[in-house]
């Protein structure tokens, strides 16, 4: 099979930068881009996850929001890194245990400052949180960092 090109090649640069992240040692989780401005992390949460009473602590729901918000928004760009500027999040439900989905969706911006929102996604189906981000182009070139690099064929 040829390696892949164009913007194939380009999720699959960014699934890698994703998964070179030393943050995401600390969560069992894989990102997929399928298609441009849509991004899915699948993550499991555990007990390591929990606040004090026993339900998965909200930076766990902002982490995995976040990055699938803004792989949704960098899927759209070739060149930049994007950094997050600002991010709301609304929790509607607890989550203890259990796989979990996050999906990004981009939302409007092409140039300077992208607009992305994501959802989580609960072990029984049902939405547990979701979020809206802006993401503005940083001066971090994306060939530069080590974990952007296109799949090998």
């Amino acid at each position: 099979m040829p390696p892949e090109t164009g913007a194939e090649a380009h999720f699959r640069a960014l699934e890698s930068l994703y998964a070179s992240a030393p943050i995401n040692r600390l969560f069992v989780s894989r990102l997929e881009i399928p298609e441009e401005g849509f991004a899915r992390i699948r993550f499991e949460i555990g007990p390591e996850h929990h606040h004090a009473a026993g339900a998965a602590h909200g930076t766990s729901y902002f982490k995995m929001l976040d990055d699938a918000a803004f792989y949704a928004a960098n899927s759209l760009v070739t060149d930049r890194f994007l950094l997050t500027t600002a991010f709301n999040l609304l929790f509607t439900r607890p989550i203890v245990a259990g796989p979990v989905i996050a999906e990004g969706r981009w939302v409007s911006g092409r140039r300077r400052v992208f607009v992305a929102d994501a959802r989580l996604i609960g072990p029984d189906g049902e939405e547990a949180a979701r979020g809206t981000g802006t993401f503005m182009r940083s001066r971090i070139p994306l060939s530069s960092l080590k974990g952007y690099a296109p799949a090998l064929p």
